[in-house]
């Protein structure tokens, strides 16, 4: 109550961000009659001009208002379109690295064309986009005018090849989706040279439907996997014990935790299905794995809800866009048991080989900003996770839509009967609809009736997602009426007719309440773009699941005790503020999942930072090898010293010089002829690094130069490449079992951070002492530089065949499964080709 008294006097933040702007667009507005007076060449000269300012010290910030109205002459001109004073201060907010939300239809793609121009005058600026659709077709919508004022636009899309990739990210201003920008992260830091590295540093990006893409998409990490050898017998075994069991005897279902658990009597008919003594005994792990995720996908996992079946696949639907994500799949064995569930085929599992969380790799930018129709609902999310704030722009035209209070039924049929009443009567009169629902189910039954009645209509979910663009092109049109499941992130606005402004615009039908606002939201800004007459309204039924699942049972009852039947129609702010409540209660638990996450992968990123770099210091600096080794040679020996037990000068000496035997293969009797200091630890360390240092360099000296050169840098990659890949694979496992400290009052997040910080500490003291044994033993008549080149960029190839994100939802992340072969094409008992003189299965073939 205090804070709105007090807005009224002060004034909100948001108006007085908008205040602020006005200032800077009539700035705009004021170089308007000398822009518009320039020839084209004049116009394109420009871009010179304000990059020779830039070079002489400016800030964008001085040159914003001229290059802001150069644009948009450009655009008038090229395109035949003017930005409106809000898209300008649309543009600004952008520009300054906020979030602008601007309501469906008020031109974002064109606002978004003066922010990009303006950063590409000093680096390169990125547009990031859903999918690769909206990417292609925004770049190529407004090339016009990059194009004429001579900066250069690059489109990444999922067929691009890396020379491909290369060009378009040496591009001004590059269209990309977030999928494709995140995967190339990825893939560059599996490469053995900087040559082939397709991204530079990352400066400015606008993300397009910013709360698709940096909340819906953020539950789950990116991940590239390979194919891993585990057994798909298993799966089978459990899917056939999993109808055995019955619900509430055998187990239990959390729906609005999404999680399922056994009850004892579940636990016995397995034990007994498997005849064992104990599921839960060490050696039946996997096995309890097995069952947990076969009952997961039988419970909590719906046909034409969660996934559909197609060809013989089964393939995941965006619960936020209706839309099949081709190439996904649920991690942690999930995908296979709903894939045995359906009797298709099993794809084997998968082992991680690079991840990252698009939260922390949206935050690698130097400045980040995006765009949405709605984003005020999250924007505590978006100003915890990404420092972002949200500006709210003004519409150009006056919003008429007519947004009508819900609907309130009793049963899903009375539901079901008065909506198809209500299209029934508005098609007669000519008026498009829109119906939207939240599964494919919903949206086939509802074909169905309306199909029974008489009115023709299009069905726009999973399954006709090849038709979408013809379905939405003509939603708008008299007499059309259209079901489309999660409409939300389509990206096409829907243009009316003449004919169909006049019988009331487009109505927008919502067939049940989505767990987020910003999903209902996103659905009724479907209509009324710029202007346009609309009305929309949802129905809401007392056996929906947001009320059965957060409200139970008990709503039902009570509207049946104070005399409502199935017949009757209510409009109550009881039923629809505890509507409200649930929304708001599945955005606060799926804001705690995303927070969750991003704090265990924190750590992650933490590590994954130290390694990349790590990399790239020996990628950039090829030439100083030679001083990375002798580093890591005085780090090996300082290492060995720290973790040495205690005892006696004379058993440590001896301990220490076995050690360096095994590690540099020279004979034993040769070190200990050596005389090293035997009255002084310290001595002692001083003396054996100097004695290895001396050997490395008598060795390089004796050799190649670039040959021992190249070895080397191989040699560290491979090693740190395998050890990283070994390690994300532990912290996976460690994960697993964390939450299980809570039980003993310890904070498992806490526990995580300690835990994996030893692991990593422990790798890089591993990948330092094998990196220092392989090159003391490395034997470079074996070194074959271009058959390891091969053997990578083999590799390389198979991640580029398929560059989809991870962004499925329930029973733990989902990935990507690279489909290559674990056999490599160099015999397992050859020579490794890397010169360690190992057999290839004992070296790295491992």
């Amino acid at each position: 109550m205090f804070a709105r008294i007090l807005a009224k006097i002060l004034g909100t933040n948001n108006a007085r961000q908008l205040k602020r702007m006005q200032a800077i667009v009539e700035k705009v507005n004021a170089f308007e009659p000398r822009i518009s007076v320039l020839t084209d060449e004049q116009l394109t000269l420009k871009t010179n001009e304000f990059r020779e300012q830039l070079a002489q010290g400016k800030h964008l910030n001085d040159i914003l208002p001229e290059a802001f109205a150069v644009v948009r002459e450009t655009s008038k001109r090229k395109l035949g379109q003017r930005h409106y004073d809000v898209q300008l201060i649309g543009g600004i907010t952008l520009h300054e690295g906020r979030i602008a939300e601007m309501k469906t239809g008020e031109g974002k793609t064109l606002t978004a064309t003066l922010p990009l121009y303006l950063n590409a005058l000093a680096g390169s600026a990125h547009l990031v986009t859903v999918n690769d659709y909206l990417a292609r077709r925004d770049a190529e919508w407004m090339a016009p005018i990059y194009n004429h004022l001579g900066m250069s636009v690059g489109i990444l899309q999922n067929s691009s090849s890396d020379s491909d990739r290369k060009a378009a990210y040496n591009s001004d201003i590059l269209y990309a989706t977030n999928n494709e920008l995140g995967f190339d992260f990825l893939r560059d830091n599996m490469k053995f040279r900087l040559e082939d590295y397709v991204q530079r540093d990352l400066q400015f990006a606008i993300v397009d439907e910013v709360d698709s893409i940096l909340i819906d998409e953020a539950r789950t990490p990116l991940i590239i996997s390979g194919a891993s050898d585990a057994s798909s017998s298993l799966y089978v075994d459990a899917n056939r014990v999993i109808p055995r069991l019955a619900l509430k005897d055998d187990y239990e279902v959390d729906e609005k935790a999404r999680s399922v658990q056994m009850t004892e009597s579940g636990v016995d008919k397995v034990e007994q299905a498997f005849n064992i003594q104990n599921l839960y005994a060490i050696e039946n792990i996997n096995m309890l794995h097995h069952i947990n995720q076969a009952l997961k996908a039988h419970t909590l996992f719906r046909r034409d809800v969660d996934y559909v079946v197609k060809d013989g696949e089964v393939l995941i639907v965006d619960e936020f866009t209706g839309r099949i994500l081709p190439g996904r799949r649920y991690s942690d064995g999930l995908h296979q048991a709903l894939e045995a569930k359906e009797n298709v085929t099993i794809e084997r599992e998968t082992q991680t080989l690079a991840s990252i969380t698009l939260q922390n790799y949206f935050r690698i930018y130097k400045k980040l900003a995006g765009m949405t129709g709605t984003a005020v609902t999250e924007a505590e999310e978006f100003h915890k996770i990404y420092s972002l704030d949200v500006v709210s722009i003004p519409t150009n035209r006056a919003m008429v839509r007519d947004d009508k209070s819900d609907l309130i039924f009793l049963t899903k049929n009375a539901k079901y009967k008065a909506i198809v009443g209500d299209v029934k009567e508005r098609y007669q009169k000519g008026q498009p609809v829109l119906i939207g629902t939240i599964a494919i189910e919903t949206s086939e039954l509802l074909s169905h009736i309306l199909t029974a009645n008489g009115v023709p209509h299009e069905v726009l979910n999973a399954k006709q997602h090849a038709r979408e663009a013809d379905i939405v092109a003509h939603a708008g049109e008299s007499k059309h009426v259209t079901i489309a499941t999660n409409m939300a992130g389509r990206g096409t606005d829907i243009k009316l007719t003449a004919e169909s402004k006049q019988a009331g615009g487009l109505y927008i039908l919502g067939t049940e309440r989505h767990e987020s606002r910003r999903i209902d939201n996103q659905l009724r800004g479907r209509s009324g773009r710029q202007g346009d007459p609309g009305e929309s309204r949802f129905y809401i039924s007392l056996e929906d699941d947001l009320i059965r699942i957060f409200a139970g049972d008990s709503l039902k009852k009570n509207m049946e005790r104070f005399g409502m039947v199935e017949d009757e129609i209510i409009e109550s702010k009881v039923v629809s503020r505890t509507i409200e409540r649930a929304q708001e209660r599945v955005e606060k638990h799926n804001f705690e999942i995303r927070k969750h996450l991003l704090e265990y992968d924190d750590v992650l990123n933490q590590q994954r930072t130290v390694v990349y770099k790590y990399r790239r210091d020996i990628l950039e600096g090829a030439e100083q090898i030679f001083e990375l080794v002798r580093d890591l040679i005085v780090m090996t020996v300082q290492d060995m010293f720290a973790r040495a037990p205690k005892g006696s000068i004379s058993e440590q000496t001896e301990l220490f010089l076995d050690v360096v035997h095994r590690m540099t293969g020279i004979d034993k009797a040769e070190i200990e002829r050596q005389g090293f200091a035997n009255n002084s630890i310290e001595l002692l360390e001083k003396d054996l690094v100097n004695f290895l240092l001396e050997r490395y360099e008598l060795y390089r000296n004796q050799q190649n130069r670039q040959i021992v050169q190249d070895a080397e840098k191989w040699l560290m990659l491979e090693t740190i490449d395998q050890a990283w890949k070994q390690h994300m694979l532990n912290l996976d496992h460690l994960k697993e079992g964390i939450g299980l400290r809570g039980w003993g009052q310890k904070n498992p997040l806490i526990e995580y951070k300690k835990e994996a910080f030893a692991m990593f500490k422990d790798m890089m003291e591993q990948v330092r002492y094998d990196i220092v044994f392989h090159i003391f033993h490395l034997n470079l008549e074996r070194f074959n530089q271009r058959e390891l080149e091969e053997k990578r960029q083999r590799e390389l190839d198979q991640l580029n065949l398929i560059s989809s994100a991870v962004a499925a939802e329930g029973g733990g992340k989902a990935q990507v499964q690279q489909q290559r072969s674990t056999e490599p094409r160099i015999g397992r008992n050859e020579d490794c080709p890397c010169g360690s003189g190992k057999k290839y299965k004992k070296c790295h073939g491992q």
